[in-house]
């Protein structure tokens, strides 16, 4: 199904979007993949940015770890999520860049009075960082879910469920915008629709986890403002 197909088919009214961080609204996948490799590396398991990329895309560092340790053959330092995080932290507060179209995406979707809400698998403190370097601290504030606010991350409804109840709305009234399969795959499973945004593939994955693929994010404002003209 077409992002267009999607909008037009919807039962309910659009009433909330939920955008992920990483690699939708911030390009910080590519930074978080090398500082990861880097780290893993060092600690016995040769990695580049790459490998991280395609091993670990969307998941949490909570649930990274026992394929780490698998992987490693021991246990990993008890500290190695807190120094990991630091460690993001810092680079990404000077790397971090928006993704193209993003800051137009939410200022369209702003001025459609249309709310929206960010769920991400980073931390509040990673969060901070990013936004604050792409100059969105402002107008994120009060609207950022963290997995670590919840029971569970993606691939559990769990972050998308507490944006919507945040909100006051329904799943069925939501939009998700995603680029990861777990992401894909909570949004399946907490019943809203999803957007998956794939700027350098087929997005074969995505769909196949129940998105419909869109390919820029300068594409969204058109798709929003027609679901809010749509008739109720």
């Amino acid at each position: 199904m077409s992002p267009e197909d999607l909008m037009r088919t919807r039962q309910a009214e659009l009433r909330l979007v939920i955008f992920d961080c990483d690699g939708v609204l911030v390009d910080s996948e590519p930074v978080s993949s090398r500082v990861v490799a880097a780290e893993l590396t060092a600690e016995g398991w040769p990695m580049t940015a790459e490998d991280s990329d395609r091993l670990f895309l969307g998941m949490t560092f909570t649930d990274m770890v026992p394929m780490i340790e698998a992987q490693l053959g021991r246990k990993l330092p008890d500290d190695w999520n807190r120094t990991l995080v630091r460690r993001l932290v810092e680079t990404l507060s000077v790397e971090a860049e928006p993704i193209p179209g993003a800051l137009e995406t939410l200022a369209a979707v702003t001025a459609l009075g249309l709310p929206w809400r960010v769920a991400s698998n980073s931390s509040h403190e990673e969060m901070d960082a990013k936004f604050a370097r792409i100059g969105l601290a402002q107008a994120v504030a009060r609207r950022v879910h963290s997995h670590l606010d919840v029971a569970q991350g993606k691939p559990a409804p769990d972050l998308f469920l507490a944006a919507a109840a945040a909100e006051g709305v329904a799943p069925g009234e939501c939009i998700v915008v995603e680029d990861s399969v777990p992401g894909a795959r909570g949004a399946a499973a907490a019943g809203m629709d999803c957007l998956g945004f794939a700027p350098n593939s087929d997005g074969a994955a995505l769909r196949a986890a129940g998105a419909a693929i869109f390919h820029s994010m300068f594409d969204l404002p058109v798709l929003f403002a027609a679901a809010r003209r749509r008739p109720a």
